[in-house]
This record gives C-alpha cells, sequence and structure tokens, in this order.
C-alpha cells in the first residue's frame, strides 16, 4: 500500500494527514499561503516527511491518492471576490434572486437594510420564452432577443453566466439553446444551465445555486488546475481527488465543472471523522461534532451512524445571506475561532468575533504585525499554552505581544488582564454553545444524548466548560483532533447525488412519475459509477431520499425511501409512513389524517475506494502519570495557581488526569478545568468527562 495524504486549507492553517503504508496517522500543519496554495500544503508536507524520514519529492512520488480540502470558494463568496457573473432568467422573474426567500427575519423590522442580491439587479436579464410546469411551450424562445443579450454580456465583460429558467425543470430545451448560444457568441466564458446542476422546484434556490456556481467556475478552475499543476511539478503522479460538500470526494475535474459543491467541503468533513471516532471508542451513532479552528466554529451531527443532510445551507445568516441550494451536511458555521478578535461595541460591551487575524498577520503572539486581542492572545496569556512549544515549536509565540494587548483591552474595560482574558474566554463559549443549540435543540434534538467529538486547534481550550454546560458528559478529542476535517477526508468515500423534481401526494400518487424518475436517477448514479477511474469492484452503497411535508407546510423533510420503486398504495403507506416517523422526531408531532406531499426526489451513491484502519481490539489499564513539569495558569474558580502540564507524547493509553491540568499535544492544547477529568483511550484519543 502506498500513502495516501489529505489536505485541508483553512483561513489560517493548512492542516494535512498521511497514512503511511503501515496504516499509521501522521500530521503536519503550517500557515496558509492564500496567493499559491501549494506553498503551504508544501510546508505542512515537509513536516510530514521529517517524520517519515523522506524527502518531499519521494512522498509525493509514492502516493497514490490525493484528498484536498479548501474554503477558497466559501471565503470568495462571503468576501464578494467572485466572478462579474450575469444571470439570465425567464422574463418576468428578474427579481428572483433579489426577493430571495423574504430576505429578512422580520419584515418589519427596518432597523437594518434589505440585502442585496447574489448577481446586482443590473446584471440581470430577462430573456422572452416561457414554459409550462407541464413541459408545454406557452412562449417560444425568442432567439433573436437572447441574441441581442448575450451581445449586452459581451460589451460589459461579463466573465461568467448563470442560466435559470423558471421551468427548466420540466422541459429543458429553451437552456440548452441557450447554453449553445452562449458557446457560439462567448467562446471560453464559463456558464451554468440550472436544469443541469440543481432540478427541484423552488425557483430561488434553483436560481440562487445556479448563479454561485458560475460565479465561482472562474476562480476555482484557475485554482484548482494551478494546485493540480504545482502538484504534479513537485512529482505527484498518483489520484487527485476534491472534497465536497455531501461529505465525499470526487475526482477534481467533476468539481472543476461544478465548483459548487466545494462550497464548505472542509466543514463537511469533520462529522465524517466524527462517525470514525465514535465507531472506535464504541460511544454509540449520536454525536455532535464540533470544529474550532483559527477562523471558525463548525458544528455539525452524526445521527444513527449516518450524517445528518440538508438543503437550508445559507452562506452567511438566514434569509439575509445567499442559499446554496444543493444538498449538503448540515454543518453550522460562526466567526468563533482560535484567530477571532476581541472588540469593545458602541455600548462598551465586549465582543468576540467574526472577524479574525487569519493567517496575514494573526493574533498578535504569532509575532507577524498582529496588534488585535483574539482568543489564542487570551489562552497564551492565561497559562495554557506553552509559546515554545506552540505547533510542536516550528512557530514560536510572543507572550509578550499576547500580554500587551489583552492588558490593553483591560484598561478599557476597567478589569485585570485575567479577568479580561478569561471573559474572551467566556464568550467565545456562549457563541459556541448558541451555534450547537441551532444545530440540536432547535431542531428537536437533545444535546445530552450524544457524546461531543472534539478537532480543530482551538477546540482543547474550551470544550469542556462548553459540554459541561450543554449537558453533555463525555467528550472524544482525537489526538490528531488539530485536522479533523484532514482526518474525515481519510475516512470518506467518493459521493454523488442525482436529483429529479416530480411532485404529488399519498393522496393521489403518481406512481408511473414518480418510478420514472426514480429510474433516471438510478441511471445517472451507475453512469457516474461507470465513468470513475479505478472503482472498479469498490465497494457501492446507493440511498435514495425524498424530501416531502405535510400539505400546507413550508419546508419539507429529507425522508429514506423503504423500498427502490413504489409498487402500489401498500408502499406509498409505506413511505408516508416513514416521513410520519422523520417529523415525530424532529418536531415530536406526528398528523396521519394529512396527506404527505413528496416534491424532489434523491439518489446518494457512495463508493468505498479504501478502508480506514480497524479499531484496536484493546483494555487499556489506568494509572495516573506523574506531572514532568508545573506552570501558572489561571481559571476563574480557582485564579492563577501552579497547576500541572503533560506532554501527550509522554502518556500512554490508560492515563487519568485530573483537573485543573494541561496535556500538551504538538498541534493542540487540551485544557482540563477543574473538577473535570481526562482519560487516554487504547485507540490513543482523549476521553474528557465533563459531568
Amino acid at each position: 500500500m502506498a500513502y495516501r495524504i489529505s489536505v485541508d486549507t483553512g483561513g489560517t492553517f493548512t492542516d494535512m494527514v498521511v497514512l503511511d503504508p503501515a496504516g499509521r496517522l501522521h500530521i503536519g500543519k503550517s500557515l496558509t499561503t492564500p496567493d499559491r496554495i501549494f506553498e503551504g500544503m508544501e510546508g505542512a508536507l515537509a513536516v510530514v516527511a521529517a517524520d517519515l524520514g523522506i524527502s518531499v519529492p519521494q512522498l509525493l512520488a509514492e502516493t497514490a491518492i490525493l484528498i484536498y480540502g479548501t474554503t477558497r470558494a466559501t471565503n470568495a463568496v462571503v468576501t464578494k471576490r467572485t466572478a462579474r457573473t450575469a444571470f439570465l432568467t425567464t422574463r418576468g422573474f428578474k427579481d428572483t434572486l433579489t426577493f430571495k426567500e423574504g430576505g429578512k427575519h422580520g419584515p418589519h423590522d427596518y432597523s437594518y437594510d434589505y440585502p442585496d442580491p447574489y448577481i446586482p439587479r443590473r446584471l440581470s436579464f430577462e430573456i422572452t420564452e416561457r414554459v409550462s410546469a407541464e413541459g408545454e411551450v406557452v412562449v417560444p424562445f425568442d432567439e433573436a432577443q437572447a441574441r441581442a443579450v448575450i451581445e449586452t454580456l459581451k460589451a460589459r465583460r461579463i466573465e461568467a453566466v448563470a442560466v435559470s429558467l423558471l421551468w427548466s425543470i420540466a422541459s429543458p430545451e429553451h437552456e440548452l439553446r441557450l447554453g449553445a448560444l452562449l458557446e457560439e457568441m462567448m467562446p471560453g466564458v464559463p456558464y451554468t444551465l440550472s436544469h443541469q446542476l440543481v432540478p427541484i422546484l423552488r425557483e430561488y434556490r434553483r436560481a440562487s445555486a445556479t448563479a454561485i456556481d458560475a460565479s465561482l467556475k472562474p476562480l476555482m478552475q484557475k485554482h484548482l488546475r494551478e494546485m493540480a499543476a504545482d502538484l504534479r511539478a513537485a512529482g505527484f503522479a498518483g489520484d487527485l481527488l476534491v472534497s465536497t460538500s455531501v461529505g465525499g470526494c470526487q475526482a477534481v475535474e467533476e468539481l472543476i465543472a461544478r465548483p459548487i459543491h466545494t462550497l464548505k467541503s472542509g466543514p463537511a468533513m469533520a462529522p465524517v471523522a466524527g462517525r470514525a471516532a465514535c465507531d472506535v471508542e464504541r460511544l454509540g451513532g449520536n454525536a455532535i461534532v464540533c470544529d474550532t479552528g483559527g477562523t471558525t466554529f463548525d458544528v455539525g451531527l452524526v445521527r444513527d451512524g449516518g450524517l445528518v443532510y440538508t438543503r437550508d445551507s445559507w452562506l452567511g445568516q438566514r434569509w439575509l445571506g445567499d442559499i446554496i441550494g444543493t444538498s449538503t451536511v448540515d454543518v453550522r458555521s460562526i466567526g468563533a475561532g482560535g484567530g477571532s478578535i476581541a472588540w469593545l461595541d458602541a455600548g462598551g460591551l465586549l465582543r468576540v468575533g467574526p472577524q479574525s487575524a487569519g493567517s496575514t498577520p494573526g493574533p498578535a503572539c504569532y509575532g507577524r504585525g498582529g496588534d488585535q486581542p483574539t482568543v489564542s492572545d487570551a489562552a497564551l496569556h492565561l497559562g495554557y499554552i506553552d509559546p515554545g512549544y506552540f505547533n510542536g515549536g516550528r512557530l514560536q509565540l510572543d507572550a509578550a505581544a499576547a500580554t500587551r494587548v489583552i492588558t490593553r483591552l483591560a484598561g478599557e474595560i476597567g478589569r485585570t488582564p485575567d479577568e479580561t482574558a478569561a471573559a474572551i474566554m467566556t464568550i467565545a463559549n456562549e457563541l459556541m454553545i448558541k451555534a450547537i443549540g441551532e444545530i440540536t435543540v432547535n431542531e428537536g434534538l437533545n444535546p445530552r444524548e450524544s457524546v461531543v467529538v472534539a478537532g480543530g486547534g482551538a477546540a482543547g481550550f474550551n470544550i469542556m466548560p462548553i459540554a459541561r454546560e450543554l449537558g453533555c458528559a463525555t467528550v472524544i478529542l482525537p489526538r490528531l483532533a488539530s485536522a479533523l476535517s484532514a482526518c474525515g477526508m481519510q475516512y470518506s468515500a467518493i459521493v454523488f447525488e442525482a436529483t429529479r423534481s416530480r411532485f404529488t401526494d399519498s393522496a393521489g400518487f403518481d406512481l408511473a412519475g414518480v418510478n420514472r424518475a426514480l429510474e433516471e436517477i438510478e441511471a445517472e448514479l451507475a453512469e457516474f459509477q461507470r465513468g470513475l477511474k479505478g472503482a472498479e469492484g469498490a465497494e457501492a452503497r446507493v440511498e435514495l431520499v425524498v424530501e416531502a411535508r405535510y400539505r400546507a407546510q413550508v419546508w419539507e423533510l429529507d425522508t429514506r425511501l423503504p423500498i427502490s420503486r413504489i409498487g402500489g398504495p401498500m408502499d406509498v403507506a409505506a413511505l408516508a409512513e416513514a416521513f410520519h416517523q422523520a417529523h415525530e422526531r424532529v418536531y415530536a408531532v406526528r398528523d396521519e389524517g394529512s396527506p404527505v406531499e413528496f416534491v424532489n426526489w434523491k439518489g446518494r451513491i457512495s463508493i468505498a475506494l479504501f478502508a480506514p484502519p480497524p479499531p484496536p481490539d484493546l483494555v487499556a489499564a489506568p494509572y495516573v502519570p506523574e506531572p514532568p513539569a508545573l506552570r501558572p495558569c489561571y481559571f476563574t474558580e480557582t485564579g492563577r495557581a501552579a497547576t500541572p502540564i503533560y506532554r501527550g507524547a509522554a502518556l500512554r493509553a490508560g492515563a487519568q488526569v485530573a483537573g485543573p491540568a494541561i496535556i500538551e499535544e504538538p498541534t493542540t492544547t487540551i485544557v482540563v478545568y477543574p473538577g473535570l477529568s481526562a482519560e487516554l483511550s487504547a485507540a490513543g484519543n482523549y476521553i474528557l468527562h465533563c459531568a
């Protein structure tokens, strides 16, 4: 077996995990280099190569598979650095992107402005055509008018085009003709057709997904091709895969064609790693997966051993931002990480985030010119971090700089530096608890019924008080927690989704139409599998899902199909019962007297090209290690006092550590708070007891 590499490039750090031929995982970490992403990758590669005793070119030459995940697409959308994109739609529907789905939490709240559309209205154009919901041509396609619009796009130097005609999902001929005209008149300019990308009901969601995908094509095509070329030039000759937002990975060529699937692809891998950690530790199939990086805090779920998916994933705030529209692993993100900046609002209240110091210049303690207090500066001032051992000693921290910016902020709020740093940590905790509440309590789930899997370089600072506040008794913090998403890529499969829209309900079920849609979905999945290199003989699993709702409800719930085809009334009843159960699980109520409406049908194929290392069949004998060192640390409960410091490398399985204490790993630090405890499992994960 050759090496297998997974890379996750975040806003602050580039994380790399390498699986060697003996089945051991190695981690490398370096600061992200936004201008040329391979430079940061090369820095992380050098760390692992040195650990393995080989050179970087040799490591790349002996690597069979490299899986790449990136936040480049997400950052481009959030910072409005996408291509100059035009939106083409049916005459009369120019404002689809403007209206969004209301655009506000409260329609009569005038304390903030209505949000701008993803593509400006001045770059939105109407095409004379109309197809009915049944696929009949109501208004013929006006080719002369379409050509005139495309001439306008050329004059305005449009870099990408999004085409979303109203009922193209019923009959795509007008979209296809518009695509042919774009190729003829604007050769080389990328475009996206909505019926090919996301053939679903709800015109705004389909239009939004199409607009986002088209706007990303110039940027992501250049980025992925450049990264692939740099890897090849450095000696890599294996298969290059890219992680996707559905918790799997695909060939780089597929993502170049549909870059929207790279949005949130890094965070989507954290639940994959969380599921694997629960399996290894045999702690059940329900987990809250928290990934605390330098820029964001991401939280996802594992339910009954499976990932949780959604079509309701927004970039930015719900209603105010832009909906992705495609199916994604349900991961919520907030601006609260190790690099989040602490600041005072107009009323003098202390806030943390969402602004981040990033990797350039980074927190003040990085010594790269940062002058704003961050969560990392607070943790360093409190004594939680050894400035000489950060990232395994590869990045020396400036403790004096951290104390300076914390002391300056303390003077502004009239507190001691210790109290101010502790307050920064507490506020960050509350932001994270709120984010976890949105994906659990707000969705009808009790956090007490789950374990927490914690990852990210900053996870160990505060995951124990967060879990205690939520009522979660147990936290799994893997030894490679700082690269949780990159670890998830090691366990991921090739995943592809196909979708068809076929509206019907349980009272008058369209047997022929639904079965035809399911046949088309399975044919598309089979075609994808046949075209996948190196997948011959690989295990493949197909899952069929329908988005369903009670009549008069606005939103749908994903419901798994109990069978692959609907044969008659008994099968319809079984499908309706599956929805009743899903609705009861989420909302604690079922309405068997109401017809069930079925909207969009989906198929998801997962192809396992490789299996993760098996869990160890060992039981660790407990013991209490002697702390090799003490360091003054500040805790709200105890004040500043000498605290035991342990190096993770010196601990063996079964180690029991009572708080207050600090456990230092090369790429993460675990703070064991007073009254709580931690142990090292036989599988090499830290089990934190937070009751």
